[in-house]
């Protein structure tokens, strides 16, 4: 690989970011300030509407992630694409450097970092 990555693991609960260069990998992990809540939409309530996503949160993550090259996002669920719609609206330089986002459950560390390095790797010899 001749770029420095990164990748994200992310729920609500918890990211997991590793920055991957050829010799070394740097894991930071991030938590929200407040426990989880239930975003979803419940029926019959009063309101009918959804809490919102956690934006200091995704902004700890972004911040975890800056100084990649390139990035991958990756999540069981819809944390990954709050997370993508938030880049968007908020860093959209950032935005330009991901690369990916997938679905994936819940890797070890060293699953993520793996799968990771599999996906850079493919991704560098399409663009070749």
């Amino acid at each position: 690989m001749s770029h420095y990555h990164a990748v994200v693991w992310l729920d609500h609960n918890e990211a997991h970011v590793m920055h991957i260069s050829p010799d070394d990998v740097e894991k930071s992990v991030v938590s929200p300030a407040e426990p989880h809540r239930n975003l979803h939409r419940k029926r019959g309530s009063v309101s009918g509407s959804r809490q919102p996503e956690d934006q200091h949160y995704f902004h700890e993550v972004v911040e975890a992630m800056k100084g990649a090259t390139e990035m991958l996002i990756v999540g069981p669920g819809q944390a990954k694409l709050e997370l993508i719609k938030h880049i968007h609206a908020h860093d959209p330089d950032v935005a330009k450097q991901v690369i990916g986002v997938e679905t994936v459950d819940h890797p070890s560390d060293a699953q993520l970092v793996a799968y990771a390095r599999k996906y850079f790797v493919a991704k560098d010899q399409m663009m070749s």
